[in-house]
């Protein structure tokens, strides 16, 4: 199957948003921008901090040993390598686990017989972060159920978690955890994008496969994917801004 790609007009879409989503969109910008440039005084970069001090690298294998788990808000994340067809480094997977979603949020209905974590397991996969061999992200993208064996929720529920996730401790590095957690805001459109897109994905597979458990299906993997550049994307952000704020001026 052919990788679901996304159509995404930046400038139009950063024109719809709130000014409360714009805001965010433009802090994100920033610690995206700041935790990079500490990495970088060091010659570091988000995925050379997970790598550190982990032994061979090996493809599949999750980095750094044991994830990355912020107790406080219940965000998790690993960085691996197993898709070099498509020219990345390697990838984040980021998650948010039951107890930092609201209490209202039920996995999305499942008829299948495949196991699957619930009650205080149960976690949900955000998106996906394709990293480059300088160490720097190239693209986004969402999975089918199987691929991280998550539990799985809609894309609204999912959706709403991109303000939950958030990971403020030392390990594996700091500069490295704000990254990420900076990465959430600064694409929460295209990310939102791409999680309604992937629901659209599975559901038109599981049209077309009615014999299937498409959530077990090892034939759909990539439900939606996007390439991204955060110096457009902060560019776009920080104009926007500043036309907002010179209508308000003009008022």
């Amino acid at each position: 199957m052919n990788e679901p790609v996304l159509k995404f007009d930046v400038k139009a879409e950063l024109e719809k948003l709130s000014p409360e989503a714009l805001q965010r969109v433009v802090n994100g910008g920033s610690v995206v921008t700041e935790n990079l440039r500490l990495l970088k005084k060091s010659a570091q970069n988000p995925v050379g901090q997970c790598l550190a001090h982990q032994g061979t690298f090996y493809e599949e294998e999750h980095f750094p040993k044991g994830d990355v788990y912020d107790g406080q808000s219940h965000s998790q994340y690993y960085y691996h390598a197993h898709r070099p067809e498509s020219g990345e480094h390697g990838h984040f997977h980021t998650f948010l686990r039951a107890k930092g979603m609201r209490k209202s949020t039920k996995p999305a209905p499942y008829k299948g017989e495949a196991e699957r974590p619930l009650g205080k397991d149960a976690l949900s996969h955000i998106v996906a972060i394709s990293m480059n061999r300088p160490g720097l992200p190239i693209g986004l993208f969402t999975t089918n159920r199987w691929v991280t064996g998550e539990t799985f929720y809609s894309a609204g529920d999912v959706i709403d978690m991109l303000e939950r996730f958030e990971v403020e401790q030392s390990y594996p590095c700091l500069a490295t955890n704000r990254f990420l957690t900076g990465m959430m805001q600064l694409f929460a459109p295209q990310i939102a994008a791409l999680l309604k897109m992937r629901d659209e994905t599975i559901s038109s597979w599981a049209e077309n496969h009615p014999d299937r458990d498409v959530f077990e299906d090892r034939e759909l993997e990539i439900t939606s994917i996007l390439d991204i550049n955060i110096d457009r994307q902060i560019t776009a952000a920080n104009k926007e801004m500043k036309t907002r704020n010179k209508k308000l001026l003009a008022v």
